[in-house]
This record gives C-alpha cells, structure tokens and sequence, in this order.
C-alpha cells in the first residue's frame, strides 16, 4: 500500500493547519478518502510501532557535522516563522510512505528535511521516524548528502518497474511522485556541489542559481550554497543558509563568538578612551590646570 500526500505549494505550509486533509491509498484500485486530522487512523502502524533504523551507519564523518551545521543556522529562521513551535527537523531519520513487509523497505532516509507545521513531539514523545500516513504533510525540503556517484539520489526507478525486478523504487522518484517535498537537494560532498530541484505541477524542475550562487528558497526567506570554511576543527567546502541579502546565517558558536569579538572591541575602545582622558588630564596639569571631574 502506498500512502501518496498530495503537493502543497510553499503559501499552503504557512497557512492555518487543515481541518480536513485528502490522502491517497493507492492498493489494487485507486481511490480517494478524506480522514479528519482531529481522528488519526489506528489500523495503520504509527512512529512507537515502525523500526527507526535499517541497520546501516552514517557513510563518512562528515554527514553528521553537516546536518547539525545545517540546523543549528537555520534554527533561529524557522523559530521566527513558526512562534508555535510547530516544526521539525529529521537528520538520517525515516519517512514512511507506504507499508511493506519488512516495514523498512517502505521507508526513505533523508540526510536532512523540514516539515513546517507540525508538532515537534507527538504525545509527549520525539518521532522514532516521519510516518506520512499519522502526519499527512510533505517536507518542504529534502536534502540527501552523496557518498558515490550520486545514482542512489537521482534514480527514477517506478515502484512497479523496482518490483518487478526485487528492489526499491528510486529515491528520486519516491521523493517526485510519493512524498511530494517542494524542494530537493542533492549536496555532492567530494565534488563540492549541489543542485537543487522545485517541485512543478507533480514534477521536479531544476532550480536556477541567482546571482551569488545559491539556490534561494524564497518562502523562507533563505538561500543555500556552499560554503569554503572552517567547521568543528575541519576545513572543507559545507552546505550552508543564508538570508535573502546573502548574509551568512551563523551558528550558535559563531553567533556567541561574534558577539565575544564585538564585546572585546568595545571594551578595547572603552580603553583606549580612557586613556585618551588621562592623558589629556595629565596635559592640563602639566598646564597649571586643574582638570574637572
């Protein structure tokens, strides 16, 4: 059984919260059925019943670094945007779309994804995993991080063809046609690129780069390009934000050392003024003056 979330364009994430949403289950025949967001499913199996890892590890060093850089700069934006609270962000973490036996074969793991307009826990506990059926909104972004030659992330490989042959369908044409993200980014780390995709009428279309080089994300009002730095003590090319002005968007660290730097600069400046009235004191007196206080 596939579970096919209908795409929503970027305006409809930031709206209100649906009422109702429709959700397709596609089976032997297709068919359309609308469930109230207040009533969720209890025949299919949630986040607690769904295994949250497939038993494969993180394939180079600089995945995890990668993901938190990009969250941890981004973190301050979508706090803005969502003063509920109502996000979350997944690194390396499941997205169920249709159900499988076993159950991980019906499941993708995005490197890195967004999903505006949610809870960020469900009663009271993080998600093992992103179940569409339980949650029925898209990310809005998808991000996959390329160890090899990059087939993995752009294989457009139909569930039907992948069947019939024993595999899993594409991950490009999971994302295009299943899970529906309005944008799509594949980072190739030993190359030190990216390209990014806008989801068009059902469709993935390249996103144009603007004029510094980024791939903006206008609903969010950010940009995402690479970076040539220095992160947790390794200097490499990064995948990282910026604002719509091209202004970098900086981590907690960098944020609290900037203001470490601004802090000392004044002090030094507070210093230098001081001085500066000593000296001009001790002209005054040498004048016969005596300086007022």
């Amino acid at each position: 059984m596939i579970i096919a979330i209908a795409p929503r364009s970027c305006d409809y994430l930031f709206k209100n919260k649906p009422k109702r949403i429709k959700i397709n289950l596609i089976l032997n025949t297709a068919m359309t059925i609308t469930f109230p967001t207040e009533q969720p499913t209890t025949n299919l199996p949630d986040h607690t019943q769904l295994p949250d890892s497939d038993g494969t590890f993180v394939k180079n060093f600089q995945e995890h670094p990668q993901s938190i850089l990009l969250t941890d700069s981004i973190n301050p934006v979508l706090q803005k945007i969502h003063p509920d609270g109502y996000y979350c962000i997944g690194q390396d973490s499941g997205i169920y779309w249709r159900i499988t036996d076993p159950p991980q074969r019906g499941a993708e793991a995005p490197d890195w994804f967004y999903v505006a307009n949610v809870p960020p826990s469900l009663n009271g506990q993080m998600r093992r995993s992103y179940v569409l059926w339980q949650e029925y909104v898209a990310p809005l972004i998808i991000l996959e991080f390329v160890s090899g030659d990059g087939s993995e992330e752009r294989d457009k490989t139909s569930l039907w063809t992948a069947e019939s042959e024993g595999k899993k369908p594409g991950k490009f044409w999971v994302y295009e046609q299943v899970i529906h993200p309005a944008f799509y980014g594949i980072y190739e780390v030993q190359k030190s690129s990216i390209e990014v995709y806008h989801l068009v009428e059902n469709r993935f279309q390249p996103l144009p780069k603007n004029e510094r080089g980024h791939y903006p994300i206008a609903c969010l009002g950010v940009e995402l390009g690479i970076w040539q730095g220095e992160y947790q003590n390794v200097e490499l090319p990064w995948l990282r934000w910026w604002d719509s002005a091209g202004n970098l968007l900086l981590t907690g660290n960098e944020r609290a050392e900037m203001e470490a730097q601004r802090a000392e600069m004044e002090a030094q400046r507070a210093e230098m003024e001081a001085q500066r009235a000593e000296r001009l004191a001790a002209q005054l007196r040498a004048l016969g003056v005596t300086p007022e206080d």
